[in-house]
């Protein structure tokens, strides 16, 4: 009996936790960011699109494959990007299309590099509904390799937070 007791009491303060996490990842995810269908479809028949899977392979590391190819996520604060302080531009690690400017990047405190705003065309979203909540994933445009997921917590003056994993990612000086 005591087993079972608490047994249930850690599975309901697990799930009460579980929540607690969820609504912060996802303060504000009722607000959508702006959509970009339009950017999706300007790059349609480009050759990055063209690309099989074994041909991803030989142009990406392991990691950058999951992330960019199968939407996984590296672990939280392992990118020496969420670090990088020097003004340039930040690129798509599959297809190099520049995603975001450094002067929009801002330290969130979430162990992957943040910024408040994209390049013009850069990225295309869509509903990720693989969580217990819905948030709103977003891809590199051109090749549709999964860079992260945008939430209405960012600083001004966009207020959202364009959550990226590092590895999808490359960083170029200016």
């Amino acid at each position: 009996m005591t087993h079972s007791l608490l047994s249930r009491r850690a599975l309901l303060l697990s799930g009460s936790a579980a929540l607690a996490v969820a609504a912060c990842s996802s303060a504000g995810a009722d607000k959508k960011p702006p959509e970009a269908a339009a950017d999706r479809d300007k790059y349609v028949g480009n050759e990055w699109r063209d690309l099989t899977e074994d041909q991803w392979h030989e142009r990406l590391s392991p990691a950058a494959f999951g992330v960019l190819r199968k939407a996984n996520t590296e672990r939280a604060f392992t990118s020496p990007l969420e670090h990088e302080k020097r003004e340039g531009i930040y690129h798509c690690a599959g297809c190099d299309l520049p995603l975001f400017s450094s002067d929009k990047k801002f330290d969130s405190g979430t162990g992957w590099p943040s910024f408040f705003d994209v390049l013009p065309g850069a990225v295309a979203t869509s509903v990720d509904r693989k969580l217990i909540y819905t948030r709103t994933e977003y891809h590199c445009a051109r090749c549709l390799g999964h860079q992260g997921h945008v939430f209405k917590d960012g600083p001004a003056p966009t207020g959202l937070r364009w959550c990226n994993n590092g590895v999808a990612l490359s960083f170029k000086p200016a």
